[in-house]
């Protein structure tokens, strides 16, 4: 008799009881056949774990003794847990009952099909893609992520315009389905990153290996997006700018990385300045603090656990040979179509 993969869905919570209050059922109303729905407590403060051994009685309940973040939290709980495939949930996610199979359907298919993304679409305006991962991740030569569906903060209607299953450079953490056996060879997420980025890291250097990452669009989830750190944090600007520069010198090859950072950081500062003129002169502190902190790793770090086969940007899949910050900023291009011709 076949037996379908085994899948644990693993939502990491810090503080979130009330997402897990409104979301939660959700997920346990998942149809598919071989499932277990376990929460990793990242040291809540709050009273999320008494709540959900009250409530909720059958999930399973991993707990972490601090607040490791999303990478080493995911990380760290994840070496508890056995299963063929791991679904990272973020807490602030409805699903469809429908919504795992088709995933777990599509990497079936063949060995090298790594991980994979349902279509993200936006909890509080159903019509429209959400910003963390939308219809797939994509990246531009310069390192700046985007979104079949979002190009920086612009996030198009969803009219069924990329509903093809099609293989993306990265995979939303919002909703992410690896194979067990893919994400402990590659070591998992770099704990360094603490949250923001690791999974287009892993992803790239899955991508670098040979296996491929997919969106797959039969599957739909509503996610609410900044449950933790809401859009504008200083702390989550830091991470994003710090965390990409170091992707980046991580990623490349020495012939890109030696002129592409650099290039970037001038482009970041660019940034800042147009925050600064506009008023906002916390998001350029963040950006320049980003930038000392990547600094200070490169300084620190001369070597790392998570090496792998460096490969030009140009020949991996779900990237845009150009720079999508002059296509959208001076050319006014605000939908992935209208920027990736296809």
């Amino acid at each position: 008799m076949f037996q379908l993969p085994s899948v644990a869905v693993v939502i990491l919570n810090w503080n979130g009881k009330h997402y897990l209050q409104q979301f939660l059922p959700s997920v346990l109303s998942t149809t598919y056949g071989n499932c277990r729905v376990i929460v990793a407590d990242n040291a809540s403060t709050d009273d999320s774990v008494s709540f959900l051994q009250q409530q909720f009685p059958l999930v399973e309940i991993i707990h972490l003794n601090k607040n490791y973040g999303f990478a080493n939290g995911y990380n760290k709980a994840l070496k508890r847990v056995e299963a063929e495939y791991f679904l990272l949930l973020n807490s602030d996610v409805e699903v469809t009952p429908g919504w795992l199979q088709p995933m777990v359907e599509l990497l079936e298919q063949n060995s090298s099909f790594a991980a994979c993304q349902p279509k993200i679409l936006s909890y509080n305006n159903k019509q429209l893609f959400e910003y963390a991962g939308a219809c797939g991740g994509w990246i531009d030569s310069f390192g700046y992520p985007f979104s079949r569906g979002r190009v920086f903060d612009v996030c198009e209607q969803d009219k069924g315009q990329y509903n093809n299953v099609e293989e993306v450079f990265w995979a939303s953490g919002a909703a992410f389905l690896v194979r067990s056996s893919v994400f402990e060879k590659f070591g998992g997420f770099d704990a360094y990153f603490f949250a923001h980025q690791e999974e287009i890291d892993l992803c790239w250097r899955m991508q670098g290996a040979g296996y491929h990452i997919f969106c797959c669009p039969q599957s739909v989830v509503y996610h609410v997006g900044g449950g933790t750190l809401p859009k504008g944090h200083s702390r989550k600007t830091f991470l994003n700018f710090r965390n990409n520069q170091i992707m980046l010198w991580k990623n490349l090859p020495g012939s890109q990385k030696w002129w592409k950072v650099p290039f970037r950081i001038m482009l970041d500062w660019l940034s800042g300045l147009k925050g600064l003129l506009s008023g906002d002169g916390g998001y350029l502190r963040s950006i320049l603090k980003g930038h000392w902190a990547f600094a200070m790793w490169v300084v620190k770090r001369k070597t790392n656990t998570h090496r792998t086969k460096k490969v030009k940007l140009e020949k991996l899949n779900g990237v845009y040979n150009g720079n999508i910050a002059w296509q959208h900023f001076v050319k006014e291009k605000d939908t992935f179509s209208g920027i990736v011709k296809n």
